[in-house]
């Protein structure tokens, strides 16, 4: 019974399992996200999580921090400070606790670990590879988004490339719901490469503890360099410390230090160490009295059922707040009515090639603001590419020119571009800083993407509708458009 019982505890999560499941349900709050397929895009996503979460992902509610710093990069000051005073206040004062306690992709790690398989040990060669992710950061996060914002090209490196995180969260959730079939059709090599990324990292996870986290993650690369200066982590009293390494030899991680910058602070070496010389900053372990044992156990009861208490209702409340703002957000389109066969020769309206497009009337956006005059994008009367975009979306921004130049070369060919919802006040200076001659005309969407939703477009951004002068679907494009792919689609439209 004994050993049963023994079993049994072992199964139970620890508080810091406990945390890292907390944290990865609070910042994917959106539930009803996995369901209708559609990403949230509210005000709260303007804000970055501490930890690895994508953008993309159907239950997530913030911004990825690395995302959000390479788009920063090739946007206005203001943007690269906001979001960098982000990340500088996590890294201060969290340093990689962050990686330890709040990555949500973390705890996906230590999970895959978890199943009984031998295991690779750390040694030299594993000490080796962990200064890897500083290439990666430098490289991937650094050097060649900044390149690419010399030509005013936001181009996230590391997302687009690299991230597993992001393929599982945001590519195989949004292909896994059947609302998303039409996805499927943007799929191609570079998602190839992203599956086999992921797969090598899963199948390393479960031999190798976090293998991603120590080897590649260029977030943790990031905060690992303010581990020494940070406000929360653990801490070693070098005057205690006998110099027995059971600390260094209990961690998994690559640490040759506790503290040092491969450090994730889970604190296990607390409680290896033979004579009290780790301890969490800020906090020093004092010998007490035994009458006084049974009070502060109880004062400590006490104070964590209060603050379990809290924690929980507050993310009962982001999960209601979230799914109430959805519903809130997803109001029918007006004007459909307005794309109603005129003709029995038409097709029925709809969101597929070969259906009527449907429409409603959108605000037109200026260099100098967004006006009260409206259009129509799907009853100009001529052949139309419609292209759903936002400043906030790197691709959407780095597809911009091909539609300037298609635009420029067709004069009877007009471009619609559709910005989101969010940050739709961030267009207007865009467009004057980048396209106050182009003839594209800029126009907002409805509140919660509805004229985005009502085409069947959810959430993934850019994504394209080419439609002739009926107004009938000729082409639908997600993600990413060249201008060769563009041209072939709108002279075959000119032709017909």
């Amino acid at each position: 019974m004994k050993k049963i019982w023994t079993k049994i505890k072992a199964l139970r999560p620890t508080k810091r399992k406990l945390m890292q499941l907390y944290f990865a349900l609070l910042f994917n709050a959106n539930v009803k996200g996995f369901s209708t397929g559609n990403i949230y895009g509210g005000n709260v996503k303007k804000m970055c999580v501490p930890g690895i979460n994508c953008y993309s992902c159907p239950g997530a509610v913030g911004a990825c921090p690395l995302g959000s710093l390479q788009g920063a990069l090739s946007a206005n000051k203001s943007t690269l400070f906001y979001v960098g005073g982000i990340l500088l206040l996590y890294a201060i004062l969290f340093g990689r606790m962050i990686c330890g306690w709040l990555c949500p992709f973390g705890l996906f790690q230590e999970l895959l670990y978890k199943i009984k398989t031998p295991k690779m040990k750390k040694n030299r060669v594993t000490r080796i590879l962990s200064f890897f992710k500083y290439v990666v950061l430098v490289f991937f996060v650094f050097i060649v988004p900044i390149m690419y914002a010399f030509r005013d090209t936001p181009f996230p490196a590391f997302c687009k490339y690299i991230c597993p995180a992001g393929t599982i969260e945001g590519g195989i959730s949004l292909l896994a719901n059947k609302v998303n079939e039409s996805y499927f059709q943007m799929l191609g090599p570079l998602f190839t490469w992203k599956f086999l990324v992921l797969a090598s990292v899963v199948v390393s996870c479960v031999f190798i503890f976090r293998m991603f986290c120590r080897f590649v993650c260029p977030l943790g690369a990031l905060y690992g360099l303010f581990n020494k200066f940070s406000v929360f982590g653990v801490k070693l009293e070098k005057p205690k410390c006998i110099g027995c390494d059971k600390c260094v030899k209990h961690c998994k991680m690559d640490i040759r230090t506790v503290g040092d910058a491969e450090c994730i602070s889970c604190g296990e070496c607390i409680d290896v160490c033979p004579v009290g010389a780790i301890h969490w900053k800020g906090i020093k372990t004092k010998k007490t009295l035994p009458e006084t044992v049974e009070g502060n156990k109880k004062a400590r009861n006490i104070t964590r059922g209060i603050v379990a208490a809290i924690m929980a209702a507050v993310l009962v409340g982001a999960v209601v707040y979230f799914w109430i703002e959805e519903d809130k957000k997803t109001p029918a389109p007006p004007g459909l009515e307005q794309n109603e066969p005129e003709n029995e020769d038409l097709p029925d309206p709809g969101y597929n090639v070969g259906n009527l497009c449907l429409g409603a009337e959108l605000n037109v956006i200026t260099p100098e603001g967004i006006t009260e005059e409206t259009l129509n994008p799907a009853k100009t009367g001529r052949i139309t590419v419609i292209n759903f975009w936002g400043t906030w979306c790197g691709p959407c921004v780095s597809e911009l020119p091909h539609f300037d130049l298609l635009d420029k070369n067709y004069e009877n060919v007009d471009v619609v571009a559709v910005h989101t919802e969010s940050l739709v006040e961030t267009a207007p200076d865009f467009i004057a800083e980048k396209y106050a001659e182009s003839g594209i005309i800029f126009v907002r969407d409805l509140a919660g993407e509805a004229y985005a939703l009502s085409l069947n477009i959810r959430g993934t951004y850019p994504a394209t509708v080419v439609i002739d002068e009926n107004g009938v679907i000729v082409e639908r494009i997600v993600g990413s458009a060249t201008y060769e792919q563009l041209e072939t689609v709108v002279k075959k439209a000119l032709e017909e």
